[in-house]
């Protein structure tokens, strides 16, 4: 259990990133990812990094919103683009 409310500024600092406003503004606008990249699997992260957002995902703890919030923020742009490749179903 955290000693603090989580916040999304928190969040930054346990992930080792700057957590002023700005920084989350800018980080969320430079690490776009496409919608078939995971967001544990961004090429940016380190292990620790990569290794914190599965745990705390899986363990859907007070950091599990924030992870959500972060892969929806981060697929932002790919969202919008059509981008996304899905496969068409052929029926036989």
């Amino acid at each position: 259990m955290l000693e603090q409310r989580a916040t999304f500024e928190l969040f930054f600092e346990q992930l080792g990133l700057d957590s002023s406003p700005e920084a989350i503004d800018e980080f969320i606008s430079t690490h776009q990812i496409g919608m078939d990249v995971p967001l544990h699997k961004a090429p940016f992260w380190s292990k620790s990094q990569h290794d914190f957002l599965i745990s705390h995902w899986k363990k859907d703890d007070d950091w599990a919103i924030f992870v959500d919030v972060l892969n929806e923020q981060l697929h932002i742009e790919a969202e919008g683009s059509g981008s996304c490749d899905v496969p068409s179903h052929k029926s036989t």
